[in-house]
């Protein structure tokens, strides 16, 4: 059953990229951006060339700070759909994989992938625009900031297609990709879990076998921020990392990924597996036990919960990851999951500032526990990307809607024998049912509630209680009268499960 849901989100989202319909980058008109200034000065990075229709050369960047150079005509009106056909063409992918990737716009400051029938070079010139919009950026960073195109990991790919996937070339795009959010900490993991990864890492990147001498030169040579994630190994030096003996951390990280490299090795061996693509798709299954794995992210900020005599709680900064499973709100700074929710655990909203220093929120609603007492849970996370992941949010979930009626072949309600794990309809939500136990580990992948600032209520059949002295009643007044009596979300697994 899960494997024909997963085929029909694919095909309905192929569809929906025929039709042209935006997703992560909302409709803009021509006449909503005016075109920045030609430059005089040639781009030093810039993924696309000048407008004209003479053929012109095109940089598409793939992970890795590696780059596909394609010679293409009239680049101003040229199309995602077009570009598609001839880098595909260049790295050999299969036409049978073609939906396994997409392309992106890219900077420091916004990421947003592309449809078919967005021009590159017209999205380009709007940048600015885009990001004063979507962004926080101070002006001298707008007027600076360049995107990149870059051709990366379809959101809407199912993990389950992956690794079925059996050409090697495109494993190892998928695998690079994963390899860079790891090492980079936009996937937080455990440490058996980076280890594991930094292993096979080892094993692709060298070569499986190698006795230890070897393979110690060869990490030194790479050094092992190449293998496990920056904020593990400790890159950024200094006298306090002398004072906690850096030099000792990394040796017995060092020889902690030694010996999970030869036991990888050695199980590759006992099962008769030396082919690389036997190790990309242990990488990549290693990755798909992250829940946030494939996730589209997006910038912002929660509240903290008061601390002191003052009472004083501030803002953190999150990174906010949306797939076809979920919404994951992760710390930017501790590197863990501050809150994971699947869709069926989840109700949300998107508000526009009221007033010119207000922000925009993304709302996030969820079921909690207040002294004993079942309550409806709210967070706010503030970003002007708010817009964008409200969007994605509601395609995934009407994505995942259509996909489980044409599974079940009803267009009612589904029994819970008959929903997909972790996968509940609308009115299934809205009914409500028994609340499932949350494990609580200390595992980066859990939710850490009791780390956010929430806004906590109850429904007693007659008016929202509010548990605690502040409430945003703008949100509130947004909403239709409540039901009759509280209904908790039902949960069809634990949060920390991708």
């Amino acid at each position: 059953m899960g494997d024909f849901v997963e085929s029909l989100i694919a095909e309905l989202w192929k569809i929906e990229l025929e039709v042209g319909v935006l997703l992560t980058l909302p409709q803009m008109e021509a006449g909503d951006c005016a075109f920045p200034r030609e430059s005089s000065e040639p781009s030093h990075r810039g993924s696309v060339s000048s407008s004209g229709l003479r053929a012109q050369d095109v940089l598409i960047y793939i992970v890795g700070d590696s780059a596909v150079h394609l010679c293409v005509e009239g680049v101003s009106c040229v199309t995602v759909q077009e570009l598609g056909r001839s880098i595909r063409e260049t790295l050999h992918i299969p036409d049978s994989t073609q939906d396994a990737f997409a392309f992106w716009l890219c900077s420091p400051l916004l990421e947003l992938q592309l449809k078919p029938k967005h021009q590159p070079y017209k999205l380009c010139r709007q940048w600015q625009d885009l990001l004063y919009r979507f962004t926080e950026a101070s002006e001298d960073d707008i007027s600076q900031d360049e995107p990149c195109l870059q051709y990366k990991r379809n959101v809407f790919f199912p993990r389950a297609k992956e690794l079925q996937i059996e050409d090697e070339g495109v494993l190892r795009l998928l695998y690079e990709e994963a390899k860079d959010n790891v090492l980079g900490g936009r996937y937080p993991c455990d440490p058996e879990h980076w280890l594991r990864l930094g292993a096979l890492s080892c094993a692709l990147d060298l070569e499986p076998g190698m006795d230890t001498q070897k393979a110690a030169s060869a990490i030194r040579e790479k050094k092992l921020c190449s293998f496990l994630p920056a904020h593990v190994v400790g890159t950024g030096g200094g006298l306090f990392s002398s004072l906690r003996g850096k030099g000792g951390r990394q040796a017995e990280l060092e020889q902690n990924l030694l010996e999970e490299y030869h036991a990888v090795c050695e199980s590759a061996t006992s099962n008769s597996e030396t082919d690389p693509i036997y190790f990309l798709r242990q990488y990549l299954s290693t990755c798909h036990t992250l829940p946030y794995y494939g996730c589209a992210f997006f910038s912002g900020e929660v509240d903290k919960p008061p601390q002191g005599i003052l009472q004083r709680g501030g803002r953190k900064a999150v990174s906010v990851g949306i797939s076809l499973e979920g919404v994951y709100v992760i710390d930017v700074k501790e590197k863990h999951v501050l809150l994971g929710l699947r869709f069926c655990e989840l109700s949300w909203d998107h508000s526009y500032p009221d007033g010119e220093d207000d922000s925009h929120i993304l709302w996030l609603e969820f079921d909690g526990e207040e002294a004993g007492t079942p309550v409806n849970k709210l967070l706010k996370i503030y970003s002007k990307q708010a817009e964008l992941m409200n969007g994605l949010i509601e395609f995934c979930v009407e994505l995942r809607a259509i996909g489980d009626t044409s599974a079940t072949g009803t267009s009612g309600d589904l029994s819970p024998s008959q929903q997909p794990a972790g996968l509940a309809s609308t009115a299934s939500r809205i009914k409500g049912g028994q609340r499932g136990k949350l494990r609580r580990q200390s595992s980066v992948v859990c939710s850490r509630v009791q780390s956010l600032s929430t806004i906590s209520y109850v429904d007693d059949g007659k008016e929202i209680k509010r548990l605690k002295p502040t409430r945003a009643a703008s949100f509130f007044s947004r909403q239709p009268p409540p039901p009759p009596a509280y209904s908790a979300v039902q949960v069809a697994e634990s949060l920390e499960q991708g």
